[in-house]
């Protein structure tokens, strides 16, 4: 029986109401197609990042199938998709080895240096965007402290998976070690403790800096946790000295507020916060109930409050559907909706009460899977049922708005599928990766239980003051 047929067996099992037997088995079945259509948007999902990697740089896009420049954040999703393809048995341990160490080798060849182009990045971080062919900036793109700290997770993770003797398995560990010890933290920080979003060839680094809460903290664990040039234990005070704008009640859920659902989950990705405490968690709940993990999945739980809510009134929004983050959207114009006129946005960071124009990301809801599952499940089954123009090859498109109807605007991006909105028909790099990541976590924790040991990970969180849980 496939993931889809839900609605056949349930309708005949509503005919069997007098049978007992038939009553006991349904919630088995339920679950039994819930894991059967979770396995396959694992693998639709994986095998976006196995296909479209560039042949011969094995760069990933920033988006596909429309043309794209790569994505440097996109390429440290694909390194982990690798190791969960080879742990799932999508692809032998040699084809991700080959793979990965094709991408790693490429990376770590591309020239580094100050001038405005021919050169992929700077003191060891990545600019943003590269061009697919020849892995130098693409445009005029920012060196980003963020991307090159995504991408230097899926390089961990690639390090820590391939522990063999072979050759080619010693020289992934060694490249990954020569792409870590390059980048040196206390250049970024220009202002004190905290460290950069990032820098310009033409202009210096930019004017602002990563404070909390969103999806940076990697970028400070991993600059603590550096085994060439760490920052001092002052850049964790600068992360956290803005949680108390962060923390509040949102739709009935305290925590550490972020209003696009990614800033919870990026960082999960890799790391299992499970049972971990900062000091700065301990101050804001001194119960000590609260951790990271905790905080996410009330973000979740807030977010799904919110669609029930629907505060401005858009189609699709319910109790069961939701994931307002960052996305793509139809295009930025304003068209009326709901008696009023509505500002529409292409790509933006949207979050709770925050750039929401009706535009909802499958995997907004999918990548809290870990947090959440008794509400999430039933938010992507919901989805791929309501909403089955949103599926494709590759799982889901990243984004849908069932609000915007519109035929006489030219789309940013994506079509109007007659009498259900806008679908967009792209892929993009950065939320493939924490959907399939949030899948392989809930189903056996597969990325977790290798990033637990990374001694740099480990050292990171231990010089931020991270303690108990695993850590112990």
């Amino acid at each position: 029986m496939t993931a889809f047929t839900r609605r056949a067996w349930l309708a005949q099992a509503a005919g069997l109401a007098c049978a007992p037997q038939a009553l006991a088995q349904l919630p088995a079945r339920a679950e039994d197609a819930h894991k059967a259509f979770l396995s396959e948007l694992e693998r639709r999902t994986f095998d976006w990042f196995w296909d479209i990697a560039h042949p011969v740089t094995g760069l990933t896009p920033d988006r596909w199938p429309s043309p794209s420049f790569c994505s440097v954040a996109a390429v440290g999703f694909a390194l982990s998709s690798y190791v969960i393809g080879s742990q799932r048995g999508y692809i032998t341990r040699t084809q991700a080895r080959d793979r990965t160490r094709k991408v790693l080798n490429f990376l770590a060849g591309l020239p580094q240096g100050a001038q405005r182009r021919g050169v992929a990045g700077h003191k060891g971080f990545f600019y943003h965007f590269l061009d697919m062919e020849t892995g130098h900036r693409f445009a005029q793109c920012e060196l980003s402290t963020v991307d090159t700290a995504l991408l230097l997770m899926g390089a961990l993770h690639s390090q820590a998976y391939f522990d063999g003797t072979s050759p080619p398995e010693m020289q992934i560990r060694r490249q990954v070690q020569f792409l870590v010890e390059r980048v040196d933290w206390t250049w970024a920080q220009v202002r004190g403790d905290a460290i950069s979003h990032g820098w310009l060839p033409e202009s210096g680094h930019l004017a602002y800096d990563w404070r909390g809460y969103n999806e940076a903290m990697m970028v400070y664990l991993l600059a603590l946790g550096s085994p060439t040039h760490p920052v001092g234990p002052g850049a964790w005070a600068a992360w956290t000295s803005t949680y108390d704008r962060s923390w509040k009640t949102v739709y009935g859920q305290q925590h550490l507020h972020f209003a696009p659902l990614f800033g919870h989950q990026f960082n999960h990705s890799w790391i299992d916060y499970r049972g971990l405490k900062d000091a700065e968690l301990l101050r804001l709940d001194p119960t000590g109930k609260l951790d990271y993990f905790e905080n996410s999945r009330r973000a979740t739980y807030a977010q799904q409050a919110y669609a029930r809510a629907n505060p401005e009134g858009w189609a699709g929004y319910d109790g069961t559907v939701f994931g307002v983050t960052a996305s793509d959207g139809p295009a930025d114009v304003t068209r009326e909706f709901g008696g009023r006129p509505r500002r529409f946005i292409s790509y933006a960071g949207r979050g709770l009460a925050e750039h929401d124009d009706g535009t909802l990301a499958p995997y907004g809801a999918g990548s809290s899977l870990p947090f959440a599952p008794e509400i999430v499940i039933p938010a992507l089954v919901a989805i791929r049922e309501r909403h089955p123009h949103t599926w494709g090859r590759y799982g889901f498109f990243d984004a849908f708005n069932p609000s915007f109807t519109f035929t006489d605007v030219k789309l940013q991006h994506g079509r109007i599928e007659p009498g259900k909105g806008w679908v967009d028909t792209d892929y993009l790099g950065i939320d493939q990766g924490p959907l399939l990541m949030a899948l392989a976590n809930h189903q056996g924790e597969l990325v977790w239980k290798l990033m637990r040991e990374h001694p740099m990970l480990r050292a990171g969180l231990h010089r931020a003051g991270f303690h108990g849980g695993w850590l112990e």
